[in-house]
């Protein structure tokens, strides 16, 4: 992380309030912790605030850190309960429109489908658009696993200490994810 510093020495000058220490931690993950996190929410604008809020959970919080994990893996676990948090909240916030709409209290909400990941060339967005929305409709831990595997590119390790599971079940996760995502792929006629 910062070139100087072993994670023990970052951690401790972290845990100090070191403001070059955070400055490290903050350019040297932003692009981990973005990309965990626009997997799941699939908003540019959203990952960014997302992320933004990450690295303030990290800062107000880097004192209660024990060292059990990798500073890595805590902050993925951070940005995935922070992006479901958002995206849980952003259904709400929909949900209460809808209804306000159908009362007459609203405007009807047609909005359309964005779609942006830094790994997808521009050619390939309507398919990856298509295959990023059977992505998301997976079920929460089926999603988070597959995109940890697959766009983040972890081994069954890191995603079995970031989810604090078994190997055994980030391969069930996977299997099932993988068929879930077959079937709805298949009937989308992809």
């Amino acid at each position: 992380m910062i070139p100087f510093l072993n994670q023990e020495d970052l951690i401790q000058q972290l845990k100090a309030g070191n403001e070059q220490a955070f400055r490290h931690l903050v350019e040297n993950c932003q692009d981990m912790v973005y990309n965990t996190v626009l997997g799941i929410v699939q908003d540019m604008q959203e990952a960014e605030d997302v992320a933004q809020e990450v690295f303030m959970q990290v800062y107000r919080s880097i004192g209660t850190f024990r060292g059990e994990a990798k500073l890595s893996t805590w902050l993925y676990r951070i940005s995935i309960t922070k992006a479901l948090d958002w995206q849980r909240k952003k259904k709400l916030r929909k949900g209460i429109h809808t209804v306000a709409s159908w009362i007459g209290l609203g405007e009807p909400a047609n909005e359309p489908v964005h779609f942006y990941h830094p790994g997808v060339e521009l050619e390939q967005k309507e398919k990856s658009a298509i295959i990023f929305k059977a992505i998301q409709s997976l079920p929460e831990n089926q999603r988070v696993c597959f995109l940890l595997l697959k766009t983040e590119g972890l081994s069954y390790e890191e995603v079995a200490d970031i989810l604090q599971i078994s190997i055994k079940a980030v391969e069930s996760l996977m299997h099932r994810a993988r068929e879930n995502l077959r079937k709805k792929l298949t009937s989308a006629r992809y």
